[in-house]
């Protein structure tokens, strides 16, 4: 019975190749300094790569960007498939369209039951004019 936003959360391997999960657990830590946390499974294949990652965005999804959460959530090899991100800082990649994107450096990492929560520095924040994409009750929703 939580409403949240849906995200995206994209970096890249050692060897450059885009990787990103789509994740609700998104949420303001602290505005002085700026930090972000976020949790991923313990069963996750991308976790190792999250937390080796030098820089790591949180794309905030718009009402029009069901089919990308869906895509990201998927078990899909090339998730970046069809897409056209541009480069972030440390060459992370942001996706197109998005209401925020939450450029990271990675803060600390703490076990969390069967998931690792990351926290995140903010290093750069940019936003668009657009109506987020929420989750409640297990569906996708908009704000009215």
């Amino acid at each position: 019975q939580f409403a949240t936003g849906v995200t995206v959360l994209t970096t890249r391997t050692a060897a450059g190749t885009p990787i990103g999960v789509t994740i609700s657990s998104f949420n303001t830590v602290s505005l002085d300094p700026p930090l972000i946390l976020w949790s991923l499974s313990l069963n996750s294949p991308k976790l190792d790569l999250f937390r080796n990652a030098g820089h790591y965005a949180v794309n905030v999804l718009t009402v029009d960007q069901t089919a990308i959460a869906d895509w990201f959530a998927s078990p899909a090899d090339d998730r970046f498939a069809g897409l056209q991100p541009r480069d972030g800082l440390g060459g992370i990649p942001l996706l197109e369209e998005c209401a925020a994107w939450f450029e990271c450096a990675p803060e600390a990492v703490y076990p969390g039951g069967d998931h690792l929560i990351f926290v995140g520095r903010v290093t750069r924040f940019s936003w668009n004019d657009r109506q987020p994409l929420i989750f409640h009750a297990g569906r996708y929703r908009q704000l009215l």
